[in-house]
């Protein structure tokens, strides 16, 4: 999401010139989980501290960014940023990139479901178990409205 041109392949993206980020598009049942929890979720697992970077990976296509659907999506997210600032939540500043939404482009196939289909490999391994397991520490079942 985010870059000035239709439809960019991978490798187009990982040059970090057409101004994409990589991102997911979230469907969920507020019956579940709500807005701001998946908020949580997303700034407690990754690091939104750090411009242009997320752990090895560096560029501008692996900035921290989140896009909002709504007003009132875009002042959850102010919120969220400016309680988790007050409470010290994390060593530096955050600076996520808050955008209205925009076209979102779906990954070529061989990068969906990547890590449930390369657990073996060193990258998921070393960069996203570790991940999963920061996710599965801090958001237990309980933690998650489970209604």
């Amino acid at each position: 999401m985010g870059g000035h041109i239709k439809n960019p392949a991978y490798r187009e993206v990982c040059n970090g010139t057409t101004g994409h980020t990589e991102t997911l598009k979230i469907r969920y049942d507020q019956k579940i989980v709500s807005y701001g929890e998946l908020l949580e979720i997303f700034f407690l697992t990754h690091d939104p501290t750090t411009p242009n970077r997320q752990g090895n990976d560096v560029g501008s296509q692996y900035r921290s960014a989140i896009f909002y659907n709504n007003l009132e999506e875009k002042l959850q997210i102010e919120d969220c940023i400016d309680r988790m600032s007050k409470e010290g939540i994390f060593d530096g500043s955050i600076v996520t990139e808050i955008h209205a939404e925009c076209p979102f482009y779906e990954a070529e196939i061989e990068h969906k479901n990547y890590y449930n289909r390369n657990t073996e490999q060193p990258y998921c391994q070393y960069i996203i178990t570790p991940k999963i397991k920061k996710f599965k520490s801090i958001f237990n079942q309980h933690t998650i409205k489970n209604e």
